[in-house]
């Protein structure tokens, strides 16, 4: 069979979760292939989730906004959002790549802020 991917998939062994319904609704996955336009998620059970979801993959510390493609039995094909295209089609990947590159960091920093600001608030009680 054809591939009929424009970017092909590498394949994977990454843990993630799936969030939906405004984030209040939560799925444990698996993905196991993955490329910079989508993903194959595998869940451990056969369960209903809407077409536009938000993947989390914690070891790449990525959000991704993601569409369901297909479904089958407990899998589930994802294609990722992608940004509006860039003026020029040459810094496309580059600009993609910085802007994905920012929002991992943006979200380092949040997790570390509120680290941060537990500790304070801990040393503060211990203070008094």
């Amino acid at each position: 069979m054809d591939e009929r991917r424009k970017v092909p998939r590498q394949k994977s062994l990454l843990r993630g979760q799936i969030y939906f319904n405004n984030r209040n609704s939560t799925a444990e996955c698996m993905v196991r292939d993955i490329s910079s336009h989508g993903a194959r998620i595998i869940f451990t059970d056969e369960l209903t989730i809407p077409d536009v979801v938000e993947l989390y993959i914690p070891q790449k510390e990525q959000n991704l906004r993601a569409q369901i493609v297909w479904r089958h039995a407990n899998e589930a094909g994802v294609a990722f959002a992608v940004p509006e295209q860039a003026a020029n089609p040459a810094e496309e990947g580059d600009l993609a790549e910085r802007v994905a590159k920012l929002e991992r960091e943006i979200e380092l920093l949040k997790r570390a802020l509120k680290r941060l600001k537990s500790e304070t608030s801990g040393s503060d009680i211990e203070a008094a």
